[in-house]
């Protein structure tokens, strides 16, 4: 039995040897990676918000008491839709007062063109009557006094009943002609007329600005007022997100700037429903920097925004910045230094670690673009392994 047991243990001490000496004569057994060529696509991450490329304040325009309000804040609205009502009473009163005054206006205005005017005529007419014959009296009396057949008095009476019928008609040609329609007199009622009628048309846009309407139709982000509250002209009470354009605003990593272009395609998610994205590009590149931030603003189009989109909502966006179908990739475990100007990696060939430095192209999920130094085919050791260059090696395959 001695020599079983002797067995046993040169097999044992074999075994020991071998286990401990191959991996120094035939190289450690290492796990490497294919290199293969397959689609990349490059993105840049960074997170923004939603925004519309303007806001509308909505104010008062005169001082006023809140009487109703018949929408929250968050609600979809439409244009001309009622927003906020003043409390009008005192401005219903001034309207009506109003009206009762351009209607006195115009009675005057009629009362002088089918009355007074017709009348100022007629009364011209029988003064100029009047004249003639105190004219023809005068006239004959003038004479019977040459002849000695009517006495002086006869005759101061005649030239006095001439002087009152002459005074008569002057003033009815001057009462005429203030009646006509470029007269002094009708020119008053029409400037009266005008002075009513301007002052109705401000009662009742004084009546209007009680009731402030959306300007267009959109979201309410904002409500700043209550019923009760005492308003002033341009002190903001609502604020409204139109409807329409909407726009992503993110801020990008300043060492990107030079990956990002108009144009690009972008996938954004908003952060309360990560599961759905939506389509939009880049419109606009801010030229100046955030220096105390290192960044630089970039403006997102929507065309299609989805419904559950909200202002100022916080979204996730990745632009796409480049897009090859049929380009050489290498896991990027795999690549050393990949983040300075000279990455590497190390090779599988002839049973040894070979160091081959490579250029880097586009950085993708699937790994990254080697643009020179590897080959399809080619099996290159993870970094993760901690073989160095020339070490000797056994080649596992996934």
């Amino acid at each position: 039995s001695g020599w079983i047991w002797t067995l046993i243990g040169v097999i044992a001490f074999g075994g020991l040897g071998y286990w401990l000496g191959a991996p120094l004569l035939l190289g450690k057994s290492v796990d490497v990676v294919t290199v293969t060529r397959q689609e990349i696509v490059q993105t840049v991450v960074a997170s923004g918000q939603v925004q519309t490329p303007f806001r509308v304040n909505i104010a008062s325009q005169i001082i006023g008491t809140v009487a109703r309000i018949p929408v929250n804040e968050g609600q979809q609205v439409h244009a001309g839709e009622l927003l906020i009502a003043l409390e009008d009473d005192e401005l219903v009163a001034n309207v009506q007062q109003a009206v009762a005054a351009v209607a006195e206006a115009e009675a005057k205005l009629k009362q002088l063109q089918d009355v007074t005017l017709p009348s100022a005529q007629q009364s011209l007419q029988q003064s100029q009557a009047t004249l003639l014959d105190a004219q023809q009296t005068f006239d004959r009396a003038d004479k019977l006094l040459a002849t000695g057949a009517a006495t002086k008095a006869t005759v101061d009476a005649a030239r006095a009943a001439l002087d009152i019928a002459q005074s008569q008609v002057r003033n009815g040609q001057n009462l005429l002609q203030s009646n006509l329609p470029a007269g002094i007199g009708s020119v008053l009622a029409q400037t009266q007329l005008s002075q009513t009628r301007a002052s109705l048309k401000t009662a009742r846009a004084r009546l209007d600005y009680a009731t402030i309407d959306s300007p267009a139709e959109g979201t309410l982000i904002a409500r700043n007022v209550e019923r009760g509250y005492v308003v002033s002209p341009g002190a903001t009470l609502m604020v409204l997100s139109p409807a329409g354009a909407t726009q992503i605003v993110v801020q990008i990593d300043e060492k990107n700037l030079g990956l990002i272009a108009i144009g690009q395609p972008a996938k954004v998610s908003a952060d309360a429903y990560p599961d759905k994205s939506f389509a939009a590009s880049v419109v606009y590149i801010n030229p100046s920097i955030d220096l105390q931030r290192g960044s630089v603003q970039i403006k997102l189009a929507v065309p299609d925004p989805p419904a559950t989109l909200r202002q100022d909502m916080t979204v996730s966006v990745d632009i796409e910045v480049a897009r090859h179908a049929d380009a050489l990739i290498a896991k990027t475990e795999t690549v050393h230094d990949g983040l300075t100007r000279s990455p590497w990696v190390l090779i599988a060939r002839n049973g040894h670690a070979v160091r081959q430095p490579v250029i880097i192209g586009a950085r993708g999920i699937a790994g990254l673009e080697i643009l020179s130094g590897l080959a399809t085919g080619d099996l290159v050791i993870p970094v993760s392994t901690l073989i160095g260059a020339g070490d000797k090696i056994r080649v596992r395959l996934p």
